[in-house]
């Protein structure tokens, strides 16, 4: 009987924290049907492990703009690429699409995937903004399969110029990941345990933020209209969870630094979560906002900004608050309307769970990846 070689798929991402955000779930299950192999920076991280896939490649793909070290990493992949010819490129994140999608192409591999994420570029201004714009489109370009997490994301990319309709697609209603529910559960004894040893009472409204602490996640807006919160009612606290990338915790008001609980980088988020009774993410850009998700699904309200990749992770009034992206003014109001109204957070809480149940259960995404590749490979053999 002849063996039935599997197809090969090739991941590539510029940090290994993207594989365990948002791939796991998407591997294990691929895994079954094709071979799965990564490329990813591994510089620094000697504990990397990662079951079900075939083999992993160490290339340097730094995050920011480096000329040469992006040279070598293009080399590199093209390298890699033309030795192994994989039956398909599959590239995250904006620095890892763009070298990616470029070598996949000049190596002639016949499917080469992107998934859009999120645009550096929107919130930028002048010839960084036209250059970062051209960049995107010239990944698009490079690739034959574009995915894009949300479908508002989409519209703008295709506004903006960056996409075409016939060659790009959102799998389900969105989401790269969507969430692994039985892990988002509301453990009470979990939250009395955290927040007695942060030292918040049980008569304490808290207010959390889950994300890279920085401008454009809208960090210092939130800060903002917390102070002027907690000017008025003092039993409130702000969870801020994850990295913080601009140093903020040393540019907070000396009268904030008992209001404000810094968590920095967690492997286990949702645990922190459970502390809050409302979550906030006034971000400025935004791919999809899986982070939103999660706090729905702990059945925490949500207040988050009006910007594009936020459209379809709450519904307004129903699972959240919606407020215009910078005005802290509204940010404000929708944090007080929380606070004031128990029956509200509630009733906005378990919405959320049954509205993350209902549309981003993270087994249904991975079976639209699934048959995202299914009917590629299907189409790739009748072409052939």
């Amino acid at each position: 009987m002849e063996t039935v070689t599997k197809k090969s798929i090739c991941f590539v991402v510029s940090a290994p924290i993207t594989i365990n955000a948002f791939l796991l779930n998407h591997i294990e299950l691929l895994s079954k049907y094709y071979e799965i192999h990564l490329v990813v920076n591994t510089e620094g991280d000697s504990q990397i492990q990662f079951n079900n896939i075939t083999s992993i490649k160490h290339i340097q793909l730094v995050r920011g703009i480096s000329i040469i070290n992006d040279l070598k990493g293009l080399y590199k992949l093209w390298g890699y690429f033309k030795i192994k010819q994989f039956d398909a490129v599959h590239t995250i994140t904006p620095k890892a699409g763009l070298l990616g999608m470029i070598a996949a192409n000049v190596a002639g591999i016949p499917r080469r995937i992107h998934i859009f994420t999120g645009q550096v570029w929107h919130t930028k201004t002048g010839i960084l903004k036209w250059l970062l714009k051209k960049l995107d489109t010239l990944l698009a370009y490079m690739a034959t399969d574009i995915l894009v997490d949300g479908k508002p994301q989409r519209d703008f990319l295709i506004n903006s110029g960056i996409l075409k309709k016939h060659n790009s697609q959102v799998l389900g209603k969105g989401s790269i990941s969507g969430v692994l529910c039985s892990k988002f559960v509301k453990d009470n004894q979990i939250r009395l345990s955290l927040r007695a040893s942060h030292h918040i009472d049980s008569t304490e409204i808290v207010y959390a933020f889950l994300g890279r602490l920085n401008t454009d996640k809208g960090v210092f807006d939130l800060i903002n209209a917390f102070e002027r919160l907690n000017n008025k009612y003092s039993n409130t606290k702000l969870l801020l969870i994850g990295p913080d990338e601009e140093n903020i915790n040393k540019r907070i008001d000396h009268d904030l630094t008992n209001r404000i609980l810094f968590i920095g980088h967690c492997n286990e988020p949702h645990h922190f979560l459970q502390m809050a009774d409302a979550f906030c993410l006034p971000s400025y850009r935004e791919g999809f906002g899986n982070s939103v998700l999660e706090a729905s699904v702990l059945e925490l309200p949500i207040i988050c900004s009006n910007t594009y990749g936020l459209h379809d992770t709450i519904l307004d009034d129903v699972t959240g608050l919606r407020h215009n992206v910078g005005d802290v003014s509204a940010l404000f109001q929708q944090m007080e309307k929380i606070y004031l109204s128990e029956t509200l957070r509630k009733e906005l809480g378990t919405n959320g769970r049954a509205y993350v149940l209902s549309n981003f259960n993270a087994d249904a995404i991975s079976n639209y990846w699934l048959a995202f590749y299914k009917n590629l490979f299907a189409a790739s053999q009748f072409s052939n």
